[in-house]
């Protein structure tokens, strides 16, 4: 197993999420406790994985339960209700991703770290059980105190 970047590198990842999220969805997220995962999602989860390549590798997944998801993807629709994660509900959940990833990859050209993303794959289900050879770190971004968006960080700078 390859273990996970430096905590003081996860910082990108989180102002990015909060941004991003707070500009096309008019909600406040803060920040919860980070830890360890194994990458077992129970819950009905729409998750997006974002590959990293350059001076870091590995995978960023943002995972949202299936409500806060078809919400997320209403707010970033103006308002159009989302009673299914359909294509164009998804195709806004993948750009939300894009967006997050894409400005964490600034961040991190203007602290001299200069990295490139993938394109984004989503999964959909319960009981899901991601597998890799990173350590993975779990970031809950809470909004009115719930765990309302997951961010899996695995990966490693080289």
């Amino acid at each position: 197993m390859i273990p996970a970047m430096d905590v003081n590198n996860i910082n990108p990842f989180l102002q990015s999420s909060i941004s991003i999220v707070e500009s096309v969805t008019q909600m406040k997220l803060a920040v919860g406790k980070p830890e360890k995962t194994d990458f077992h999602i129970a819950d009905k989860t729409y998750a997006i994985q974002v590959g990293v390549v350059g001076a870091m590798k590995g995978q960023v997944v943002l995972a949202l339960k299936e409500p806060y998801a078809m919400e997320v993807a209403s707010k970033m629709m103006f308002g159009m209700p989302v009673t299914a994660l359909d294509e164009m509900a998804s195709s806004a959940l993948n750009e939300l991703s894009n967006m997050i990833m894409g400005n964490t990859a600034t961040i991190f050209s203007t602290l001299g770290t200069l990295i490139d993303i993938t394109p984004p794959l989503a999964v959909y289900g319960e009981n899901l059980q991601l597998k890799t050879d990173i350590d993975g770190l779990k970031v809950p971004l809470l909004y009115d105190g719930k765990d309302y968006i997951n961010l899996y960080i695995c990966v490693y700078k080289e």
